[in-house]
């Protein structure tokens, strides 16, 4: 009787669900806050936080419904896949928050960071302003989307590797 092979796209589906519904909890937090546009390092580990318990539990899971086994590769396709498919989660829940609910959340964020800027740089308002224009470029649509799409990816990779190496545990065939 041949038994049926384990699949890395389910577990990375799964758990790339679960990391872009958290996700998209922790934004709604901030959002009912007045705190969605800030950013900040609290956010951004709070955020990397989630990801790598959620890329954690998705190995974990593999390894045990494929009877204790998990190949470093395997590892890394679940932990990509999952940072993935939160990512393109996120990046959608982004346009609408951006779009639809806060049309004016680049505004805001614009000029946050410009009140921080002068607050905590000695870069003169020109420079600043320089920089903003640049960030405007920068903060299309499309390249929100590309960006946070190469992003979500590298992250899952570099998150991906030590729980991957960690958990390994590779099948002895005869």
């Amino acid at each position: 009787m041949e038994e049926k092979k384990i699949k890395t796209g389910s577990f990375a589906l799964t758990y790339g669900l679960i990391l872009g519904a958290v996700s998209v909890i922790f934004a709604l937090m901030l959002y009912s806050m007045d705190m969605h546009y800030q950013g900040g390092l609290p956010v951004m580990i709070v955020s990397l936080a989630l990801t790598l318990i959620a890329i954690i539990l998705g190995m974990y899971q593999f390894k045990k419904a494929n009877r204790g086994y998990m190949t470093f590769g395997q590892g890394l396709k679940v932990g990509v896949g999952i940072c993935l498919i939160g990512g393109i989660i996120g990046i959608v829940f982004n346009q609408l928050m951006a779009n639809i609910i806060d049309p004016d959340m680049m505004e805001k964020a614009m000029a946050f960071q410009k009140e921080q800027l002068l607050a905590t740089t000695k870069m003169t308002e020109e420079q600043i302003d320089a920089q903003m224009e640049m960030g405007k470029k920068m903060g299309t649509p499309m390249m929100q989307v590309l960006i946070g799409l190469v992003f979500s990816v590298f992250i899952g990779f570099i998150f991906s590797l030590i729980p991957a190496l960690a958990l390994k545990k590779e099948e002895i065939l005869n």
